[in-house]
């Protein structure tokens, strides 16, 4: 027997006009690439997405096709966000941290139709528009006039001459909820990069689940900074989310240094924000050198890699905002867990409390997850036992696009996305993440938790980033060394690190054997460190004794 009750497909479309029915009002601010800062409403954001949604029709765009944005965070973005996939196109986020073989790569592989961009990238679209046949139509993220009149680029039109003269009034075509509506590629590490095709449910539903109290807690009281861009995977789904509770966005654009961020964070009373850890290391330096201190915010998510607990403890201890620790991936559309203390653990000291912030969190409903070992079999959730984490729900990638899919089953069948990273779980289902499978370090037979060396390290007052690697030893396999990168004026010596491990709970066999000293550590196009390339700057290095 079935439900009697109404069936509406969840699209993205009912977000937006959820937002600018009941939420008209609300603003969105944005810093523009020009330099000044914007302001309009949901009520203005669904206006011109539709506008957006009428040019897309008046070129024949059949659905399914796919739209690419190559942006900074700002409105244009957010109504390209609800234009594109509310008229049944595919927004495809581009990463213009990318290298420009790999954008040429990324825009071939995905067909796009139309590419959308901001002139601060004008230049890269300059070097790869030749290699890129299957884009008809090259947009300016712009008005009209600041559009360059010598680009190179045939067929260039600025986005408000192009969408100027169309129509508000339109209305939204409902299709399946599985229906295609992003699509967002992975850094591209190791091989070429691989897309996650989301749906206009898994999104809806995500939106929904990074809404919850437990999770992002979002709600129309709540002025959001989407520092995390949008151009990685959906900016964690902030902008849909947003729309759910009608809260005021407010968006950094291309401004992404310490005092630009605090500024606009102090200007628009920004309750909660959300970002990599390398962003807010640069805030905190900013707010720490100069004596400031935060008005309004009282929250701050922080993911995309493990968060050091220095970092956790300055926001709590120093500026009393606390930090939601969080974990996903691209093929998680991205929110997975997040690290929200239950009640039973309210009245533990401060210490103990610690130790479970510093975890990546509990799953959001929706998410389900186990760590199993070697052998395949579930490992025990007692916060010891660590094994490689799977996941599955309904915002779970199930097949790479236009790719193959990496799901395992289990022994009943179930399929289960494998997340490269290693992990223990502890009973009350909190996850912590303890490497990714390939930074683990094997010695002696026994595994050292790379990240584990890196916190330690990045406690020190004068480290600014840290990554631990290991290196091959004759006898023990593999030994950690730690690679640093010293704050700006900091001054300190391998054996004083080396003995800042002491009473840090490290096994003796589990403090790094060296230190190196670098002017920075590379990092990816999503903030993340780049450890294939440390290893690969190092390829000479010997251990000392060897």
């Amino acid at each position: 027997m079935l439900g009697l009750m109404q069936n509406q497909p969840l699209l993205t479309s009912m977000l937006l006009d959820f937002a600018a029915r009941y939420h008209g009002d609300a603003p969105i601010v944005s810093r523009r690439v020009e330099g000044d800062i914007h302001r309009y409403t949901y009520r203005d954001l669904a206006a011109r997405a539709k506008q957006l949604a009428n040019t897309l029709d008046g070129m024949g765009l059949a659905a399914g096709e796919r739209v690419a944005s190559l942006a900074w965070n700002g409105y244009r973005h957010m109504e390209m966000y609800y234009g594109v996939s509310g008229s049944g196109r595919v927004i495809h986020t581009l990463n213009p941290r990318l290298s420009p073989e790999q954008m040429a790569w990324i825009i071939n592989h995905a067909e796009d139709k139309v590419l959308c961009f901001d002139m601060t990238f004008l230049p890269l679209v300059q070097a790869i528009h030749a290699q890129c046949p299957t884009v008809k139509q090259w947009v300016a993220l712009c008005d009209a006039d600041k559009l360059p009149s010598d680009s190179g680029i045939a067929g260039l039109i600025s986005y408000e001459g192009w969408i100027g003269g169309q129509s508000s009034d339109y209305t939204w075509p409902q299709f399946d909820e599985n229906t295609a509506s992003g699509l967002c590629y992975t850094s591209g590490t190791t091989g070429n990069p691989k897309g996650a095709l989301y749906s206009h449910r898994s999104t809806v539903l995500h939106a929904y689940g990074a809404a919850l109290p437990d999770a992002l807690n979002l709600s129309a009281r709540d002025s959001v900074m989407p520092v995390v861009p949008m151009f990685h995977v959906n900016a964690w789904g902030l902008p849909y989310a947003a729309a759910i509770v009608g809260c005021k966005v407010v968006f950094p654009g291309p401004a992404m240094d310490g005092k630009s961020i605090y500024e606009l964070m102090e200007s628009e009373q920004v309750t909660t924000a959300a970002g990599v850890p390398t962003i807010w290391q640069m805030l905190l330096a900013h707010v720490q050198g100069h004596g400031l201190k935060f008005s309004s915010m009282n929250r701050t998510v922080i993911g995309g890699s493990a968060c050091p607990p220095a970092m956790i403890d300055t926001f709590r201890e120093e500026f009393g905002i606390d930090v939601l620790h969080a974990w996903g991936m691209t093929e998680t559309s991205p929110l997975g867990t997040v690290c929200t203390l239950k009640n039973k653990h309210l009245k533990l000291p401060a210490e103990q409390q610690m130790a479970i912030r510093v975890k990546q969190g509990r799953a959001i409903c929706g998410v389900d997850m186990r760590i199993v070992g070697d052998d395949g079999q579930d490992q025990p959730w007692d916060g010891k036992a660590y094994g490689d984490l799977l996941v599955r729900g309904p915002w779970i990638m199930d097949t790479y696009f236009k790719g193959a899919s990496p799901l395992v089953k289990d022994a009943q069948g179930r399929s289960w996305f494998p997340t490269g990273d290693v992990a223990t779980i502890d009973a009350d289902g909190f996850m912590h993440i303890t490497d990714r499978s390939k930074d683990v370090i094997k010695s002696g037979g026994e595994w050292i938790s790379s990240i584990d060396i890196e916190n330690i390290a990045m406690a020190h007052p004068a480290v600014a980033m840290a990554a631990c690697i290991g290196m091959p030893h004759p006898k023990w396999d593999e030994r950690p060394i730690v690679v640093v990168a010293l704050k700006p004026g900091a001054q300190l010596t391998r054996e004083e690190l080396l003995k800042f491990y002491e009473g840090k709970g490290q096994a003796k066999w589990q403090i790094p054997d060296d230190v190196v000293f670098v002017d920075a550590i590379p990092l990816g196009a999503t903030g993340k460190m780049l450890k294939t390339r440390l290893r690969e700057q190092l390829v000479d290095y010997k251990l000392p004794g060897l």
